[in-house]
Formats: structure tokens, C-alpha cells, sequence
């Protein structure tokens, strides 16, 4: 994401006191902000303008339309279904987290409100959604036809590698424009975390992309990582297309990211294999130890049909 006035948000808030604090603390960050008091009327502002915002802010108790009943309606809608969404919530407990999670609100924002809590998670969410549009635009200028490709081995090395060839072989699936937000969100995770040793905890420290990205570059640099690579199988099968991405590195516990957990719930990232779940692929499945992954899309047309919602299961 470009100047922080470029980020335009939609805040969905009922109360008039928490409404002004949010136009405080929103407008003082220099964002573009919209503001809603229920969710029938946020919804009739996004029909009217799909992409007009980077990012909705929800608070959940309502009156007409609940948060969580938008929210389910806008992930059920195509245009709709990777614009971030932020919930508020007074309440810490796991089970109103869980709810909120499994309805595809990947940010939280507790209240009372804290002033850089607000930027800092506006400016997360935005940043994600940038980064999902600008690999859903490199695969619509690079699209061409690959209809004859079955089976396909290549080796990359860093980010911007990993971009190009994601929107490349995104174009080989149905609905690419959501496939490549998984594929690429996956082949970082095997740059970033598998070859160079990039740990959660250290990524929470980089709290800007710029400072991501530099210490990507950094550790590409180190004598140890320069001939790391990651491999990446391409294979048409007869019901599905199956990718399969191969670290260098000594593994991760994959388990503790299948789901978002309640308690990383604030954190500014870790969202990357739940999205590759839950909207690009019909399975995602890693090995024991965590260095290979294997993630599919059903090829069959009513495979496709049935697995694209968004409350799709996916065995671990």
C-alpha cells in the first residue's frame, strides 16, 4: 500500500460515540473514511461502489443487519470475498473470536479503541488486500493459455520469482484471479519461513512490507541461503490440478496455521495458508514435518461449483 491516504475505509458503527473516536483516530492517520450506522445500509454502499474501499471496519451488535450476518454476505459474494474485513469487539473469549474467525474476519480490533492499534491494523488489512490485487493484476496482464501444460517442474529463489510464476501457472485453474492469492501466499511462506529461517515472532518485529521485504533481501544475500531453492511441481491430474511446493528449510509446526487461533487473533500477519484454504483451494496438505506442501483445485465443474464457499473443510 502506497501513502496512507490512498486507504479508504468503510466503518460500520452504530454508536455515535464510537463512531467519533473512529473519525478521530482514522482521519488522524490521514485515511479516507466512509462511515455506516448498520449493515443494510454498509451493504447498499458496497453494492453501489464494489471497489471503492480497502478495507471495512465491522463492529458485530447491530440493529437490522448483525456484523457477522454482512460479513457472511459479503464473503459469499465474489466481489467481495477477499476485501478484508476488521471486527471490533469488546469481548476476548475464544468462542466470540471463533465465531468471528469462522465467518472469515481475519483482523480484530478490541475496544476501547487504542489510536495505533486502529492504524496499525487498517494499514495491515490494506496492505494484504494490495498485495492480493496486485498478484490478481500481474496474472491478468500475463495471462495466456498453458491448456496443453500436464505436468511442470521449476525451481525459484526469491519473492519476486515466486510472484511471476504463481500468476503464470494461476492461469492453468478455473477461477485463477483467486487461485493465485493462495499459490503465492504459499510459495512465500516457503521462501521466507522455509529457506530463510524467517520465524513468526520475527515477522511480527517487521511491522512494515518495506522492512519485510529488506530482510528478505538481506537473507537471500548470506552465503548459507544462496543456493537455497524451492522446488515447485505443476500437475494436471484427471479431476484436479495439484501443486506442490518443496522447502529447503528444517520444517514448521503447519498445525498451528491451519486455523487462526483466537490468541494471534491481533497479530499484523499469519493469515497466509488460511486464505490459501479457505478461498483458492480445495485441499491443502502438509507433510510431518512441514517443508512440502500439496494444494489442489478440483478441476470437474461441479467439483468447482461445490468447493468454492467459503465455509469449506479441510481435513489437516
Amino acid at each position: 500500500m502506497g501513502r496512507a491516504d490512498t486507504i479508504r475505509v468503510l466503518a460500520v458503527e452504530d454508536d455515535e460515540l464510537e463512531r467519533a473516536l473512529l473519525l478521530h483516530h482514522l482521519n488522524s492517520s490521514g485515511y479516507s473514511l466512509r462511515m455506516s450506522e448498520d449493515g443494510e445500509e454498509a451493504w447498499s454502499i458496497l453494492e453501489q461502489d464494489p471497489d471503492g474501499f480497502d478495507v471495512v471496519l465491522l463492529d458485530n451488535l447491530m440493529p437490522r443487519l448483525s456484523g457477522l450476518e454482512l460479513l457472511a454476505r459479503l464473503k459469499s459474494d465474489s466481489r467481495f470475498r477477499l476485501l478484508p474485513v476488521i471486527l471490533q469487539t469488546a469481548s476476548n473469549s475464544r468462542e466470540s473470536m471463533l465465531e468471528g474467525i469462522q465467518a472469515g474476519a481475519y483482523y480484530y480490533l478490541p475496544k476501547p479503541f487504542d489510536p495505533e492499534m486502529v492504524a496499525a491494523v487498517v494499514r495491515t488489512a490494506a496492505n494484504d488486500y494490495a498485495g492480493y490485487r496486485a498478484v490478481q493484476e500481474s496474472l491478468r496482464r500475463g495471462m495466456h493459455s498453458l491448456s496443453m501444460l500436464q505436468e511442470a517442474r521449476f525451481t525459484l529463489r526469491t519473492i519476486e520469482q515466486a510472484r511471476d510464476l504463481g500468476s503464470m501457472l494461476a492461469g492453468t485453474c478455473p477461477e485463477p484471479e483467486t487461485v493465485v492469492v493462495g499459490l503465492t501466499e504459499l510459495l512465500y511462506n516457503a521462501i521466507e519461513h522455509g529457506n530463510l529461517g524467517i520465524t513468526y515472532d520475527e515477522k511480527t518485529k517487521l511491522d512494515t512490507r518495506e522492512k519485510w521485504h529488506a530482510e528478505v533481501a538481506a537473507r537471500l544475500a548470506l552465503p548459507e541461503n544462496r543456493h537455497k531453492r524451492v522446488e515447485f511441481l505443476f500437475q494436471r491430474l484427471p479431476q484436479e490440478i495439484r501443486f506442490t511446493i518443496r522447502d529447503e528449510g528444517s520444517g514448521f509446526d503447519w498445525r498451528r496455521y491451519m486455523q487462526i487461533d483466537p490468541r494471534r487473533a491481533f497479530d499484523t500477519h499469519g493469515r497466509g495458508i488460511v486464505v490459501a484454504r479457505a478461498f483458492s483451494f480445495a485441499s491443502v496438505h502438509y507433510n510431518e514435518s512441514g517443508n512440502e506442501v500439496i494444494a489442489s483445485v478440483a478441476t470437474g465443474a461441479q467439483d468447482v461449483a461445490a468447493g468454492r464457499g467459503f465455509a469449506r473443510k479441510v481435513p489437516a
